[in-house]
């Protein structure tokens, strides 16, 4: 019998699915951030230091929880996507999605025929999640496509209408230098602030569920808040860094640093 996907359970109960992101190469960290309850977690193989292997017992980890594990690959590309579905990721995150061609393409990759082209061959997936998983994973696995760009802005609409689409994620840094603006965590200018607003309008307009990235869990609240439904709430690597750098400023103020 198929697990249960906890995103989209989130999503069928009318709740925002709390994310975190994996950049860190090790099994260890992602079952630690795993056991914190999170609903789903993303294994980050495009700017995260993350390989196939390593990618791959982060999976395992992830699934001594419900967490639902997500992938971001590093490109459109049809191997990597089959790959790490193959492996037991339930959605793909593909950055720098500009056309509806790009998101058909997308969604071909994650599907099996004849809805897609993915490939047969679920080594993983089909162990770990029941001998129904063939027949039921279309109806379950998520191609994410991120908007993080002006010709994505420009294509919304028609990105958001493609069949088969599991969602849209905000890339907030990608999407500011777009628009001419300078990133920072969590602290966006206007032009990108009325562009994330706008990205939300239009993918709840289609229904399509709309994720945002934010380096904190205030923002991420911030968001949920709003509408999005897929929100992420921080990194291993970034809370690693808050907490060594919260021990140093205790022990300077103490002299013994």
């Amino acid at each position: 019998m198929m697990k249960t996907v906890r995103i989209r359970e989130q999503w069928g109960n009318g709740r925002a699915a709390m994310n975190s992101w994996l950049t860190l190469p090790s099994a260890l960290t992602a079952e630690m951030v795993a056991q914190q309850g999170f609903d789903a977690l993303t294994i980050d193989m495009q700017h995260g230091a993350i390989g196939y292997e390593t990618a791959l017992s982060m999976l395992q980890a992830i699934a001594t929880t419900p967490a639902t594990p997500l992938v971001r690959i590093p490109w459109l590309a049809p191997d990597m996507a089959m790959k790490m579905l193959d492996a037991g990721a339930w959605g793909i995150i593909c950055p720098m999605i500009n056309t509806p061609e790009e998101v058909e393409a997308l969604v071909r990759y994650c599907h099996y025929p004849p809805a897609g082209e993915r490939s047969f061959g679920p080594l993983r997936a089909e162990t770990c999640y029941g001998a129904d998983y063939p027949v039921l994973a279309n109806d379950y696995v998520l191609p994410i496509a991120m908007i993080e760009t002006r010709e994505a802005l420009a294509n919304l609409d028609r990105i958001l209408q493609v069949p088969g689409l599991g969602g849209v994620y905000i890339g907030p840094y990608d999407l500011s230098y777009a628009l001419g603006c300078q990133p920072a965590p969590d602290t966006y200018e206007q032009p990108v602030l009325d562009a994330i607003g706008h990205i939300l309008a239009r993918a709840q307009h289609y229904n399509v569920p709309a994720g945002m990235h934010c380096l904190s869990a205030e923002y991420a609240v911030a968001m949920a808040q709003k509408g999005f439904q897929l929100v992420t709430a921080g990194s291993d690597s970034g809370w690693l860094q808050q907490g060594v750098q919260a021990a140093q400023c205790l022990l300077r103020k103490a002299g013994l640093a």
